[in-house]
């Protein structure tokens, strides 16, 4: 079949506008407690920073010759409460909009935008990407307000075939990845085909264009990443895609990629690639720089020949490395010697070893654990955050309130050390769907939803105790929920007691705790300055800094405003040159 037309108008101004929608539409009407869902993420409850795929897609289509945009419209609504969505949707102008639905608590709000363009745009087109909408593809393809899902996670090219059939009219089968209906109605699935083994061709994240379009075409409003993002601006190296690890509760583990996403090992950057985005990102930031995945993941050659070139770089940025697995003091020491300044991530999720194994992570004795600490803080690393989880499988009320009791131990055992930073939080919302939590019910978990209307409809609800979607055969929601509240108290008397916050912080959040409880009894929202939780503040790195210009980024901004113009003038001549070929 042929793609349908979309007839073009004086006020047709982008080719595809990139949609980040909040985690709930009308959020700021109703009265919600969102609980801890985003304590232990940069961006506010309503998940309003967008996925990094959004602008490498938009990068690569400006290779192209595309006019593309990302409007983050879920911080454009968190920052400011006169702003008018509706209103801002209806002057933007383009032939598809293309709406991220990578993370499922974007379920509700992603939806309401894709209906509320269609009345406001009748002649544009709208498509889903991102993990959760791969999942639910067939389900957003029986939405009448949705044209296409494109699956998988490395969209780039597809969505650049995607145009290039609806630009020369060419059949939408030949469109790799995509789903989509025709004019009847009946859903197309065409194969997921593409999944490239290597992540080099993509600018990724592409910050230089993203800087760049703001400071040439003043999108800045909409183009930040997060709300305080151009104060704080956390950047990240983006290792690979995949991972390989089968973590029980992640959706972006080994298994759920393989079945989301047709990918069955990691496409890796290579160690030249992130060198070369590590110097984008020093061209406008002296901000940390978090490198998402243990470096470790492609082999032990890759991670020496990735510290061997950042050692010749002398990279003044914090470094942030995750790891996914103990490590000694020859790893630390390859560390030091490659950066100045760097941390440590690590998702323990919990101190109960045997909860660990069936999870999938750190599957390893606690003294092994307490080793790579030492040996990190011997090695001069500026913080190790720490994060434990609630809700996981095999994990009992009393195993969760265990967590607390490990933090009070590795807090004496490192002497109060103020680098030592310890979180805990709940899975929240949702279990995410490709994840074994979701798919395997031998690991103990009862669902509460499973279609993506489901999910839409759990977003709805007045408090975090009723969106959340799951329980298991260990532990009931109110459980969750009850062991959330007791181990955030515990660590927050601990911080106090060995001098990790003020007294003013503990008795905010004391305050907040006590406020939360008093939620679940009433089912009323607590006041909106409730700080129930410290988690938001600490996790800012000391040293953070905003954007600063430099000679480089302006002969960065230089060079692309020049490509910027040969594009333009590339788009003009083929246009021409098609109207005279007809």
């Amino acid at each position: 079949m042929r793609a349908r037309q979309v007839r073009p108008n004086d006020e047709v101004v982008q080719d595809l506008i990139l949609l980040h929608p909040p985690s709930v539409f009308d959020f700021r009407t109703r009265d919600q407690f969102r609980g801890p869902i985003a304590e232990v993420i940069p961006s506010t409850d309503q998940f309003d920073m967008y996925p990094l795929g959004l602008t490498s897609i938009a990068a690569y289509l400006a290779a192209n010759s595309y006019r593309v945009q990302i409007v983050n419209l879920g911080r454009r609504m968190v920052a400011d409460s006169a702003y008018d969505p509706v209103a801002h949707l209806r002057r933007l102008r383009a032939r598809v909009f293309g709406i991220s639905l990578h993370w499922l608590p974007h379920a509700q709000g992603a939806l309401a935008v894709a209906r509320l363009l269609k009345e406001l745009h009748p002649g544009s087109l709208v498509l889903f990407g991102g993990l959760s909408a791969s999942y639910y593809h067939q389900e957003l393809a029986s939405e009448p307000a949705v044209d296409f899902v494109l699956r998988g996670d490395s969209t780039e090219e597809p969505v650049r075939q995607l145009l290039a059939a609806l630009r020369e009219h060419r059949p939408l089968e030949t469109v790799q990845n995509l789903t989509w209906k025709r004019p009847d109605g009946s859903v197309v699935t065409n194969e997921l085909t593409y999944v490239p083994q290597s992540l080099d061709a993509f600018d990724l994240p592409a910050y230089i264009h993203m800087v760049r379009s703001v400071v040439t075409r003043g999108h800045l409003a909409d183009s930040l990443p997060y709300q305080g993002w151009w104060r704080r601006p956390l950047t990240v190296l983006l290792s690979s895609r995949g991972c390989v690890l089968d973590c029980a509760v992640c959706g972006g583990s080994q298994s759920a990629y393989a079945a989301i996403c047709r990918r069955r090992t990691p496409a890796y950057r290579s160690p030249e690639r992130l060198i070369k985005d590590l110097r984008a990102i020093r061209s406008f930031s002296r901000s940390p720089v978090f490198i998402v995945h243990d470096v470790r993941m492609g082999g032990a050659a890759r991670a020496d020949r990735f510290l061997e070139l950042l050692a010749r770089e002398r990279v003044p940025n914090e470094l942030v490395f995750e790891l996914f697995w103990p490590a000694g003091r020859d790893f630390f020491q390859a560390i030091a010697g490659s950066v100045k300044r760097w941390s440590l991530q690590l998702t323990l999720d919990s101190q109960d070893e045997r909860v660990r194994v069936l999870t999938g992570k750190f599957g390893c004795a606690n003294e092994r654990i307490e080793d790579t600490i030492a040996f990190a803080i011997e090695h001069g690393c500026r913080n190790i955050d720490v994060f434990f989880t609630v809700g996981l499988p095999g994990q009992t009320f009393d195993s969760a309130l265990g967590i607390a009791d490990y933090c009070e131990h590795l807090m004496d055992r490192f002497g109060g050390d103020q680098r030592l930073r310890l979180f805990a939080a709940p899975i929240a919302p949702f279990l995410d769907p490709g994840s074994r939590a979701f798919e395997d019910p031998s690991l103990g978990y009862r669902s509460l939803a499973r279609s993506l209307a489901d999910h839409e409809a759990a977003l709805l609800e007045p408090d975090w105790t009723r969106t959340l979607t799951y329980e298991s055969d260990a532990m009931t929601r109110d459980e969750i929920v009850e062991a959330t509240y007791a181990v955030t108290e515990r660590i927050n008397d601990l911080n106090l007691r060995h001098g990790l916050c003020s007294l003013a912080t503990h008795d905010a959040v004391a305050r907040g705790l006590r406020e939360a409880r008093s939620t679940v009894a009433s089912r009323k929202p607590p006041p909106q300055d409730a700080a129930w939780m410290a988690a938001k503040d600490e996790m800012n790195w000391p040293g953070s800094e905003g954007i600063r210009p430099t000679f480089r980024l302006a002969w960065i901004l230089f060079l692309g405003l020049f490509e910027d113009l040969r594009r333009t003038a590339n788009r003009i001549v083929g246009r021409y040159d098609t109207r005279v070929a007809r």
